[in-house]
């Protein structure tokens, strides 16, 4: 459903919130490796996420990622957005360029429902309650 960037994306923004839960900088190296994804490739990423201010890039030896206080409630939604746009609430469930309700796929209806439900969770899940419910292990980032 989601671009690999965005996919990866979302995985860094979580892994630097919960660092900055517990006062944390992280560097480019260690959220690529956290993550399991290609650093040029993370680099690109992050660059567009500290564009759009969901993180904060500091510089120096003593440098890393964060994510401000006031940014912590920022939504999964709004980190789509920026590495996705809104196709995914829009797009056909098989990739077609035409398909709405007056000219469906054959999975029209059901992917209507199942965007909705991404949609709702997507915009009502914020990175602080995900780097919570990390810190008190109940989710994971890797396998």
């Amino acid at each position: 459903m989601f671009s690999k960037s965005c996919e990866y994306g979302l995985r860094a923004v979580i892994f630097i919130a919960q660092q900055t839960t517990q006062n944390n900088k992280v560097s480019l190296s260690t959220i690529s490796e956290e993550i399991n994804s290609p650093q040029a490739f993370t680099a690109k990423i992050l660059q567009q996420l500290t564009r759009n201010d969901i993180v904060k890039s500091i510089k120096g030896p003593y440098g890393g990622f964060i994510i401000e206080e006031e940014k912590m409630n920022t939504r999964l939604s709004e980190v789509v957005s920026v590495l996705d746009g809104d196709s995914i609430y829009t797009g056909c469930g098989l990739g077609l360029k035409q398909c709405d309700a007056s000219s469906p796929c054959p999975l029209h209806f059901k992917f209507v429902e199942i965007r909705n439900n991404l949609k709702d969770m997507l915009e009502n899940t914020s990175l602080k309650s995900i780097a919570d419910d990390m810190n008190v292990d109940l989710t994971t980032l890797r396998r």
